[in-house]
């Protein structure tokens, strides 16, 4: 039998067809058995540890020790977070927890005091930003984890830790006893310099910095009988906190254009925060203190009103945190705590791992904290009544 050319095109056809469903299935079956490969390969993992490990572990905890690994495998602000971690987390941003009152962070391998915050017995001992603590209650930390050190830390109050810490400049180590307690953040604090001039220091971002900033405000306009004919804004030893209460702080003083914006993967990491259109200062000269205990929220309020030529930063470099973590909360009242963008100051600057560097590099120990006598607060005083014009914009 003699086929017809219109009868072998389509046997053509078809085969043709035939073998590309056959390719994209195989691919989707292969794709998919890709994905749970991994999946079977944590099973046999568990399963052999549940089995034959020389003492019985409770498979909630091989569990979450596997998704602890993963998690902080990425990043050194990424960690997974167990019932109690997200306690202490949601306790922290309300400014209430237990501990010895220090932001902490790897540097260079170090756990480092990023800055002890005000009123804390961290503070009241003289702990100090740069700070790297070595031995916790006579123990190495060799080998430990952040989230490790972290939990250590942390304890009843009342209850002592011991603290070595190696410090820039220092001969030798420094040995520190501390007693725990209840750490009480108060975020802001107020006063007037003298007749016009405030002073308003945040030690923290918390949810409720934002309304506490304005309250201040209007209360040192009140006590000066006039408008503020300047603002020293203190975030130094400043370690971050909430996003959003920074972009509130820094809208305080800008008419218009961007505060910050982020990047990230995924379209919801990608975020513009824009000015609403008023200056509660109306334009009175402001000057930011920072220091390198100054990072992350507090680099975003310093870096934005720079750019915008709306302050004069005073002080030196920041910690350089330009990262953004979001907490992902998972079942049993756990969560992650997740890098998934980085943010950008209003002229495109990333400063992560740079920070923010002063534009008038202060004459102080970059230590002292704020004090009346403070020699940064006088530098600052006479920055806000110089005639001289501001710095170029850096937009």
């Amino acid at each position: 039998m003699t086929l017809r050319p219109i009868t072998l095109l389509g046997i053509v056809i078809s085969m043709v067809t035939g073998i590309a469903l056959g390719i994209v299935v195989s691919d989707r079956v292969l794709e998919k058995d890709e994905h749970n490969k991994h999946g079977r390969v944590f099973d046999q993992v568990l399963n052999h540890v549940r089995t034959n490990y020389v003492n019985e572990v409770a498979e909630q905890d091989l569990v979450d020790n596997a998704l602890k690994g993963m998690i902080e495998g990425l990043d050194t602000h990424s960690n997974f977070l167990n019932s109690n971690d997200y306690g202490q987390l949601q306790a922290e941003t309300t400014g209430r927890f237990g501990g010895i009152g220090i932001e902490l962070g790897l540097v260079d391998d170090f756990f480092t005091i990023i800055s002890p915050l005000d009123d804390t017995p961290a503070a009241t001992v003289g702990l100090a930003p740069g700070d790297r603590i070595v031995e916790l209650d006579h123990e190495s930390l060799k080998g430990k984890k952040l989230v490790d050190v972290i939990n250590i830390l942390r304890g009843e109050p009342g209850s002592p830790v011991h603290l070595r810490i190696e410090r820039e400049n220092a001969q030798q180590a420094l040995d520190f006893e501390i007693e725990r307690a209840v750490i009480q953040v108060t975020s802001v604090r107020s006063r007037l310099l003298e007749p016009g001039f405030g002073y308003i220091r945040i030690s923290q971002f918390q949810n409720t910095t934002s309304e506490d900033f304005n309250r201040a405000l209007i209360e040192l306009t009140e006590q000066s009988q006039a408008p503020l004919a300047g603002l020293v804004l203190d975030l130094r030893n400043n370690p971050g906190g909430v996003l959003q209460s920074s972009v509130d702080v820094a809208d305080t003083f800008l008419e218009e254009g961007l505060i910050v914006y982020t990047e990230g993967r995924l379209p919801s990491s990608r975020l513009r925060y824009r000015a609403s259109g008023r200056d509660f200062l109306e334009g009175a000269p402001v000057v930011v203190l920072i220091n390198q205990g100054s990072a992350s929220a507090s680099e975003i309020v310093a870096g934005a009103l720079q750019d915008h030529n709306r302050a004069t930063v005073l002080g030196t470099t920041s910690y350089g945190k330009g990262s953004v973590q979001s907490v992902l909360p998972l079942s049993k009242n756990r969560a992650i705590k997740l890098t998934t963008a980085y943010y950008y100051t209003p002229s495109g600057r990333s400063i992560h791992k740079i920070g923010i560097t002063p534009d008038v590099v202060a004459d102080f120990d970059p230590r002292a904290n704020g004090d009346d006598e403070d020699l940064i607060l006088t530098q600052a005083l006479l920055l806000l009544k110089s005639d001289e014009p501001k710095l170029h914009a850096r937009l």
